[in-house]
């Protein structure tokens, strides 16, 4: 009895060494691992998911946002620098500000070459697409391989997409073999999702996922997917 209690004992010294280790890591604000990010109150909790994987790397965030921070090694991509519906709110969060666009293109049209960054992220912007097959498609072109696609996506059960009907498989591959020549973008969610219609996505495009969360650890009120290339 008494070694098998001093043996549970050092598993447990272990591995609270291990988890300190791991959190001054990773979090050590001495490391110069931090772009774009400022320390307002108005600023969401970072993700401790998105550092895990991705610190130390060079990225692309899309449609970044000043309130809502991930605080990596990123250039921030956005359709328009000029004022819009949601620059607007995202002053409303921020004390009068936003975060400054870096390079003005459209999120599924990348002006960087093959394979040139490893990852590309984004909080709230894969369903503001009308294609996201070809969007995700479009990320994959420019990260390396073994790089990492991180997404947040709202939960319908738990944002305003709640009354409306989840988007399905079928008519997201009906989108992106035969896209409406008619569809005017208004930039609005054009996609509801919860966890699971992701997961059926990646699995239906042989894309591997390296990491998921039902919630989120940011806002929480979406779920986090992770894809890596292969």
């Amino acid at each position: 009895m008494l070694i098998k209690f001093s043996t549970h004992r050092i598993a447990i010294i272990i591995t609270f060494i291990c988890i300190t280790f791991l959190t001054y890591y990773h979090w050590d604000k001495s490391r110069k691992i931090k772009k774009n990010c400022k320390v307002f109150k108005f600023q969401a909790k970072e993700s401790y998911l998105a550092h895990l994987l991705l610190d130390n790397l060079q990225g692309i965030e899309i449609g970044g946002s000043l309130h809502n921070p991930f605080c990596l090694n990123t250039i921030n991509v956005d359709f328009t620098n000029q004022s819009t519906i949601y620059k607007e709110a995202e002053k409303r969060f921020s004390g009068g500000n936003y975060l400054n666009v870096d390079i003005v293109a459209s999120g599924d049209k990348l002006p960087f070459a093959n394979e040139t960054y490893d990852f590309v992220i984004s909080s709230h912007s894969i369903e503001h697409f009308y294609d996201p097959i070809k969007t995700i498609e479009e990320w994959l072109r420019v990260i390396k391989k073994g790089g990492y696609i991180f997404m947040i996506i709202p939960h319908k059960e738990r944002t305003f997409d709640k009354p409306k009907n989840r988007t399905t498989l079928k008519e997201l591959i009906l989108r992106h073999r035969n896209p409406d020549p008619n569809f005017v973008d208004d930039h609005g969610h054009h996609t509801v999702w919860i966890t699971e219609d992701v997961m059926e996505l990646c699995r239906n495009r042989n894309w591997k996922v390296a990491a998921m969360l039902d919630t989120d650890d940011k806002v929480a009120n979406g779920f986090t997917i992770v894809i890596q290339k292969e």
